[in-house]
């Protein structure tokens, strides 16, 4: 089993990797394939990227470790061909990144450090400081989440909320906000975690059965509080929530939460709106009213 180090650095080479390769749809570049040609294409389970990648690289670790290297190379060979396809090739800095992870699971290798190759991109381009508040995904990948946001319906329940978690996952990565995956606690599931703006939020996420009510605020906005006091929560619910469990909710206590329903996720995706904008707005209004959930629809965004 990974130390929790190397679990750390798998998730942050699972951020890094994402945009390297498309998860399937590709007949010459693609994860599975990098995969199978490493040897470890067993490892590969279709379905919502992020995950899959992270399955892949812990995977190989632990059980086929002496592939891990060719793994990597064989990702970014690959990856050299695909981003220039896309008129986005590898940039110096990704490579930098990656050689700067890779010794926190032990490996260095040597390709990925030899100084031709890294001349060949050229001098690092200073990094210039990004405005997330108005980054927007690509129109291909909008529709990839909506496309899987719908394709969520015909799914059975128990195989609809795991989705449901992985679609966040890919959601929040494509606004660059650092997923976590779910993890268990003692006696407690958190469904995963992201940071805006250097603000840990913790995330519930619901998708079949009734609307929340206030019961189920107060159990995630108890998790919540019990964690570092500069946490906060994000309560996601397909359903919605009932009036009567919001109005609940808001008297009597300050909240620790925002929440959003499946409009609003649809909302971000199909009118091309910021995700970003749409949590900043919602923390906004909550500071200002106590209100835990307020629509996008009502953002006047």
């Amino acid at each position: 089993m990974l130390s929790f180090r190397e679990a750390q650095v798998i998730e942050d080479l699972a951020d890094l990797l994402y945009d390297f390769l498309p998860g399937s749809g590709n007949n010459k570049t693609a994860f599975p394939i990098a995969a199978a040609k490493a040897g470890v294409g067993d490892f590969w389970f279709p379905g919502s990227k992020r995950p899959a990648i992270v399955q892949l690289l812990t995977a190989t670790l632990e059980q086929r470790r002496s592939c891990f290297t060719e793994l990597i190379v064989a990702i970014v060979r690959q990856a050299m061909t695909y981003r220039r396809g896309k008129s986005n090739p590898i940039r110096r800095e990704e490579i930098d990144r990656l050689n700067s992870l890779l010794p926190g699971v032990q490996f260095r290798i040597p390709e990925l450090l030899d100084p031709g190759f890294l001349s060949s991109f050229g001098l690092p381009r200073p990094v210039e400081p990004a405005s997330r508040t108005s980054a927007t995904l690509s129109a291909d990948k909008a529709h990839e989440l909506t496309t899987l946001l719908i394709e969520i319906t015909k799914l059975d329940p128990q195989a609809r909320g795991l989705r449901f978690e992985g679609f966040l996952n890919e959601l929040f990565a494509g606004f660059g906000l650092a997923p976590r995956g779910s993890f268990r606690l003692v006696g407690e599931q958190i469904d995963g975690s992201f940071r805006l703006h250097g603000q840990t939020y913790l995330v519930e996420a619901k998708w079949h059965g009734p609307q929340i009510g206030f019961a189920d605020l107060m159990t995630f906005s108890g998790k919540v509080s019990g964690k570092a006091s500069w946490s906060r929560g994000l309560f996601v619910s397909n359903s919605g929530f009932t009036v009567d469990g919001l109005e609940a909710f808001a008297r009597g206590r300050q909240t620790n939460l925002i929440c959003a329903d499946g409009l609003d996720l649809y909302e971000v995706l199909s009118r091309k709106v910021s995700l970003i904008t749409v949590l900043e707005a919602k923390e906004r209004r909550a500071a200002e009213t106590n209100r835990a959930f307020v629509p996008m629809r009502d953002l006047n965004l």
